[in-house]
């Protein structure tokens, strides 16, 4: 079976918000990322700490954080 969830990848001052497939099994290891989506988000925390977003904006959504105080 395969859960759609939503990763949260910080890096800096940068959050990006990617989808990505769960897949659940019988086994101990479940659930978890295919090989292919622990890339991605691997490609966007890189991207987010060279502070390249037009690669990072690849994936998903992109935020700066900034301080309230």
């Amino acid at each position: 079976m395969v859960k759609k969830k939503t990763k949260y990848i910080h890096a800096g001052r940068y959050v990006a918000e990617v989808e990505v497939e769960l897949i659940e099994s019988e086994d101990e290891w479940a659930p978890y990322l295919s090989v292919e989506d622990a890339t991605r988000l691997d490609d966007v925390r890189e991207a987010l700490q060279r502070e390249d977003m037009e690669t990072a904006s690849r994936y998903g959504r992109i935020y700066k954080l900034e301080p309230i105080n």
